[in-house]
């Protein structure tokens, strides 16, 4: 039986007298893609901060690894191993596609001790970590637009860009928030392509928001549905297919929320 790698239980947010989470739970076992879908207003992205680290809940608990991290900073839980990746890209524009990358290495090497790594705008990089830098561009498909502008990127690149920083800090799971956002059928296609692919080489932990049902049938092991900040459904694919209640939420019946 696979541990679990994840796990949050009631979980609550709100913003002033807006409830947002009304008492999610939910764990995420080591090595399964756990999906997160829900209608716009569900409460997706709020939860995704909260699981992250980048928003406060107003209660309940948040466990990574066996570890209560409820209160963690999402810098320390990078450094514990959850990678993220947002709805729109957060890269380094200015920077090489390379240097984006570069950094990324140089901040997990010195969070783990490696006080000798040197700052790559302080001197040239070393040999070992330009390397460890150019191996997650070739897992992702950018090793020939290393010396280019990360501004210059088209969008999927861009997302793709965002893969490798986050792999750079290698982690034990993957948070993706709406990975396929604003791509073109084929770019969504290769995305969806490079997640079951990274999985398999890694061993990753993968939960992901997404509002392309191909991509998340494609991938999920088990789906999570939620509506006004509840969670309504957890399952596998077949069983969501024939929960009536998912159905009606999709149905298209007039849904009101706070956040997608």
């Amino acid at each position: 039986m696979m541990s679990t790698l994840l796990s949050i239980a009631d979980i609550r947010k709100s913003y002033g007298a807006l409830e947002v989470l009304k008492g999610v739970t939910l764990d995420v076992a080591e090595g399964e893609t756990f999906a997160i879908i829900g209608p716009n207003g569900a409460g997706k992205t709020t939860l995704f901060r909260v699981m992250t680290g980048e928003a406060p809940c107003n209660a309940g608990t948040v466990r990574y690894a066996g570890r209560d991290v409820t209160r963690a900073p999402a810098f320390e839980r990078v450094r514990l191993g959850m990678g993220r990746t947002f709805q729109v890209a957060r890269i380094f524009p200015d920077f090489t596609v390379e240097e984006n990358v570069i950094v990324a290495v140089e901040a997990r090497r010195s969070s783990r001790g490696d006080a000798a790594a040197p700052r790559w705008f302080q001197t040239r990089p070393r040999a070992d970590v330009r390397a460890e830098a150019m191996e997650q561009l070739e897992r992702v498909g950018l090793a020939d637009k290393a010396a280019s502008d990360a501004r210059f990127l088209s969008h999927g690149d861009k997302k793709r860009l965002e893969f490798a920083i986050a792999l750079a800090g290698r982690p034990k799971i993957l948070m993706l928030d709406e990975p396929t956002a604003g791509m073109s059928p084929a770019d969504r296609m290769a995305t969806a392509e490079l997640i079951r692919r990274l999985r398999g080489e890694s061993g990753l932990t993968v939960v992901m928001t997404e509002h392309d049902m191909d991509v998340i049938f494609g991938l999920a092991n088990r789906i999570f549905v939620m509506n006004h900040g509840e969670p309504i459904a957890c399952g596998t694919l077949d069983e969501i297919r024939a929960n009536p209640t998912v159905q009606e939420v999709y149905l298209g019946k007039e849904m009101y929320g706070a956040e997608g």
